[in-house]
């Protein structure tokens, strides 16, 4: 069973899993500082839990080439064969690899001026993900598992981050804020139907207790306390309902055809009914966009599937009064060169690249910022991740300067540096 956020303290048929650990003096001592400190961010996210709001981050990975996506060049050499299309704002064209989004454009706020210096696969994901450069004294957490704590319901019976394919996660904040991974989205997860009976179930996990409870009491509270909360809310996903809003096969069959029968499609849709039900943060992964060769080609293959599911995506929570709670953000860790190579490609390009978001907060119609008539420079309004980061932050109620203790003792904000980005913001 994967694993994702959690309280540290469950209840699994009304038995509490932690209660041994209350038992011993000494874990309580150490550890009433922790719950103080624990008692106030529950505090604090009750209140951001109040407003409702939620994130869904499509992701595309390997770095989707904004000539092809977003920033256009047509008739420029360094444009290519890619044509733009207008869109159902006037004055903004986009890529023709993308009809369907352009007719949702009055919600979308293009970024065509995001600039970075991260070239590489494994530090840029990184970076974007987390705010942070990869260092080698700290593992910070990604972005989701931050949202997580700071929106997510300790007392939901769902995970409160859901990630449809590997993504960051939760570094220093420990399991509590570990991404639920879903392989094979729109179906349910493997291994949430009860092995036994209902009754002997609730007897093996008060089994387990007892036995974690007496190895807490020989010095591994902390071990053991992690290893409660891990199991105590995976027992309480497989027995809730509504472990059925994995399972997609109760929406129309309209609706599926129109998100798409691919996995990116089909993780849109669950992403819609996560945020349905409660869920703070969901990422979808597309992939991969990494075209060294035969760039042209192979994006107009992703775009076939991440085109129509990103559209009705919007669509669909819009026609449900859930965008306005909702921040959308599509983006991968870096853009595409100018030039064309030798192999029809486009290689790594952090310097000026595009992305954009919708939803909850985010002035869509827009396009902010701008690149040189090449492609080769940001020509105006340059944007950086933690702008990026710190502005997402505000349209979600997030105090993005909130700071989380590492273990070397150094409280690290949620996004260092960086400024919001006030004309993006309604």
């Amino acid at each position: 069973m994967n694993a994702f956020p959690v309280d540290s303290i469950v209840s699994v048929g009304g038995r509490f899993l932690r209660r041994r650990f209350l038992q011993t003096a000494s874990a309580a001592v150490a550890m009433s500082g922790a719950f103080g400190l624990r008692n106030l961010m529950a505090e604090q996210s009750r209140e951001l839990q109040k407003q409702g709001k939620s994130m869904i981050l499509l992701w595309m990975q390997g770095g989707p080439s904004q000539f092809e996506t977003l920033d256009p060049k047509a008739g420029h050499e360094n444009g290519g064969p890619t044509e733009a299309i207008a869109t159902s704002v006037p004055g903004i064209r986009i890529a023709d690899n993308f009809p369907l989004v352009a007719k949702q454009m009055s919600d979308i706020a293009i970024v065509r001026s995001i600039t970075n210096k991260e070239g590489s696969h494994p530090r840029a994901t990184y970076q974007v993900h987390t705010g942070y450069v990869p260092a080698g004294s700290v593992k910070h957490p990604s972005f989701g598992s931050n949202i997580a704590q700071q929106l997510g319901d300790a007392s939901s019976e769902l995970p409160s981050f859901v990630s449809v394919g590997a993504t960051q996660g939760a570094g220093f904040l420990g399991m509590d804020y570990e991404p639920f991974v879903v392989a094979r989205p729109g179906q349910l997860p493997e291994n949430v139907a009860l092995p036994v009976s209902r009754e002997r179930f609730d007897r093996r996990t008060e089994l387990m207790s007892k036995l974690t409870g007496q190895f807490a009491e020989h010095g591994s509270a902390q071990l053991a306390a992690t290893h409660d909360s891990l199991y105590g809310k995976t027992s309480r996903l497989v027995l809730t309902p509504e472990i059925d809003t994995f399972d997609i096969s109760g929406e129309s069959q309209s609706l599926q055809t129109q998100y798409g029968e691919s996995n990116f499609g089909r993780g849109c849709l669950l992403a819609r009914r996560l945020v349905e039900r409660g869920v703070s943060f969901v990422e979808v992964r597309s992939g991969n966009w990494d075209t060294h060769q035969n760039n042209f080609e192979d994006c107009a293959k992703n775009a076939a599937e991440v085109d129509p599911a990103t559209a009705t995506l919007l669509k669909d929570l819009k026609d449900r009064g859930l965008l306005e709670k909702t921040v959308v953000v599509w983006m991968g860790e870096f853009g595409r060169t100018p030039k064309i190579n030798p192999r029809e490609g486009r290689d790594h390009f952090p310097k000026a690249f595009s992305m954009m978001m919708a939803g909850g907060g985010i002035r869509g119609g827009q396009v902010y910022g701008s690149t040189t008539k090449d492609g080769n420079e940001i020509a105006e309004k340059p944007v950086t991740v933690p702008d990026l980061m710190r502005t997402v932050c505000k349209a979600l109620g997030v105090d993005a300067d909130h700071e989380n203790m590492s273990p070397e003792g150094r409280p690290l904000k949620i996004v260092d540096g960086g400024k919001e980005i006030s004309e993006l913001l309604s």
